[in-house]
Order: C-alpha cells, then sequence, then structure tokens
C-alpha cells in the first residue's frame, strides 16, 4: 500500500481530480479518500441573527448604513443654528 498527499481544490462540480504517478497506469486499483479542509480556508462566520457572514452580505451592511447616514444627516445649515443657538445659552 502506497499513499500520495496532496493539495487541491474542488470546483463548484464537486469533482476531485488526481494525477496518478506515469508508472501507475492500466491497472485495477483500490483508492481510499481521506479529505480535510485545509486551514488556510477560513471558516464559515455567522452574524448575531444566525445568517452566515460573506462578502455580499457585509457589502449589503455597509450600503445600508450609508443610505441610513443620508436619510437621517442633518444639513449644515441646520448644525451651525444649533451652534449659534447653544451659545446664546
Amino acid at each position: 500500500m502506497q499513499s500520495i498527499q496532496l493539495k487541491t481544490h474542488v470546483g463548484e462540480d464537486g469533482l476531485l481530480t488526481v494525477q496518478m504517478p506515469p508508472e501507475i497506469k492500466d491497472m485495477e486499483l483500490d483508492v481510499m479518500v481521506v479529505f480535510q479542509p485545509s486551514s488556510n480556508e477560513e471558516q464559515l462566520r455567522y452574524n448575531a441573527w444566525g445568517k452566515p457572514i460573506t462578502r455580499k452580505s457585509i457589502e449589503q451592511t455597509i450600503a445600508g448604513m450609508k443610505q441610513l447616514r443620508k436619510q437621517v444627516a442633518m444639513d449644515k445649515d441646520s448644525l451651525r443654528s444649533m451652534k449659534e443657538e447653544g451659545r446664546r445659552f
């Protein structure tokens, strides 16, 4: 029994392709696959509501915060008048 250790990527199609050494051809093999996710891949994280955190969810959150900032922001004239009113007291 021989073993080969390699790092590879399984695509969206779920297929794993393994290139065997040149001396292994035209023969029957018993193959055992043992796999473990690479440690350099990020583990999936979840937010407080149990939804996965993804790049898309982060971009949507940032866009929502920018929109909210526009909705609640005061114009400069209102801020100036509030400062002046505060100085009077």
